[in-house]
């Protein structure tokens, strides 16, 4: 017999790393090809990875909230074969998402794989029972450097998740965490006697039990719901954003009539000719990445006070899922693309997204970020950078309206589709006046639309 080590395949540009959520399969399990294993998922993005052999699982390596780097063994698949052989996977990461939960699967049949040509699983094991609990995060990066230093020297991972990172989009470096260990006091206890950690310089916060009771107090009858992990992922995205950068927000109201009646000419004939929908949502895309292009100190991210200005433009298009968490896949160089191209690929991205089928490089990359609160009825909104970026566009309902309308025989009251854009941007590198007039120029490419165009 032969072993088959199925490896964590690499999932997307600067995707390092996946947590290992579920075991779809457990040891002694038959696998067919193209089946589902294990369930992982990076910071955006719940995946599973399917097997590429036929064969019986015979060892698992990493138990469930266990993160394991791109190419790390998970599991060894034993198959028909020479006993000398031992090949490696090369798969790819889809989705749908299976449920299965089984535990203690990593040291169940130790023993049976003795039996095996072997298999660097063993060793893996040993060390595991061996060294402390990894150090990773939810929401931020740390170096193998950084998790070695945090515990060598018993720093948390709630003391490394307060610490100011200098480094590229707000990384802890090694400078970092060495000056935070340099200037930690010792732990005082508190009136209730527990302990309470003081940061240095940022202030104090208190363990999870103190936490617990200085929170709102359930009432008669209160249900406690427990975050799920991609809610969780949000919440500590968006307090991120909050903190990081000092938002501001612009207003501007278009007259989108135009846009309404070319859309009502068209949908037809396009639906026919492409078996799809136009929606509004292209339209509007376009216009950002036209405005973005003659504006294109809005198009960049901070790095402490360096301003990155962005080659590509790349769109991220917030999009509610089933569950009511948001996700932001991203529409890659849609400056390039024409309005049939980026029609395709938002009804791609939000098809996919909807059925959970998007992968790890789907959100990767993006540097502005475009949200269509109109499609639940709001006419305004105020929306939360996406982090790294600089600024996110809304924009609401299209409702009729009364309008005054400029003519040559004077002006005139007229029954017009008019739209609400506003723009929340970084006020560390965006000011009043770019943000503002970036903001005015996506509402003059949206007024001024061809009503004449052929697509």
């Amino acid at each position: 017999m032969a072993i088959y080590e199925l490896v964590l395949p690499k999932m997307g540009e600067s995707v390092s790393e996946a947590t290992i959520t579920k075991w779809l399969k457990g040891i002694g399990d038959t696998v067919s090809e193209d089946e589902s294993i294990v369930e992982v998922a990076t910071d955006k993005v719940d995946s599973d990875v399917p097997s590429p052999v036929n064969g019986e699982i015979i060892a698992i390596f990493f138990e469930v909230d266990q993160v394991a780097q791109v190419g790390d063994v998970l599991a060894h698949i034993e198959i028909e074969g020479d006993g000398d052989t031992k090949e490696k996977a090369a798969i790819n990461v889809t989705s749908p998402i299976n449920n299965f939960n089984d535990e203690n699967v990593v040291n169940d049949h130790r023993e049976d794989c003795t039996d095996h040509d072997i298999i660097p699983g063993t060793e893996l094991l040993e060390k595991k029972e061996e060294t402390t609990q990894v150090i990773y995060s939810i929401n931020r990066f740390y170096s193998p450097l950084v998790k070695s230093i945090a515990q060598e020297e018993g720093v948390t991972q709630q003391e490394l998740e307060e610490i100011r990172g200098t480094g590229a989009e707000g990384r802890v470096t090694k400078e970092d965490v060495l000056n935070y260990i340099k200037n930690r006091t010792e732990k005082p206890i508190n009136y209730s006697g527990e302990q309470v950690v003081h940061k240095e310089p940022r202030g104090t916060f208190v363990t999870d039990s103190v936490k617990s009771q200085q929170g709102t107090s359930k009432g008669e009858g209160d249900d406690i719901i427990e975050m799920d992990r991609m809610r969780k992922l949000i919440a500590d995205h968006m307090v991120h954003s909050v903190k990081t950068s000092p938002h501001v927000a612009s207003f501007v109201e278009a007259d989108v009539t135009h846009v309404v009646n070319w859309r009502n000419r068209v949908k037809d004939a396009y639906k026919k000719r492409e078996g799809e929908n136009i929606t509004f949502t292209p339209i509007f895309i376009e216009a950002v990445s036209k405005a973005l292009k003659d504006f294109p100190m809005i198009n960049v991210s901070v790095d402490g006070y360096n301003i990155l200005k962005k080659k590509n433009i790349n769109i991220g298009m917030a999009a509610a899922l089933p569950t009511g968490n948001l996700i932001v896949p991203v529409i890659k160089n849609a400056d390039q693309l024409s309005l049939v191209g980026l029609s395709k690929a938002v009804n791609d991205m939000a098809n996919r997204a909807r059925n959970n089928q998007l992968k790890p490089d789907d959100t990767q990359g993006g540097t502005f970020t475009f949200t269509n609160i109109g499609a639940f009825g709001n006419i305004m909104g105020v929306p939360i950078i996406n982090q790294p970026q600089a600024a996110i566009l809304a924009v609401g309902t299209i409702k009729k309206r009364p309008a005054v309308l400029e003519t040559a025989d004077g002006d005139v009251i007229a029954i017009r589709h008019m739209l609400y854009l506003s723009l929340s941007y970084d006020h560390r590198v965006i000011d009043g006046a770019l943000g503002g007039t970036f903001l005015k120029r996506v509402a003059d490419y949206l007024e001024n639309w061809d009503v004449n165009r052929e697509i």
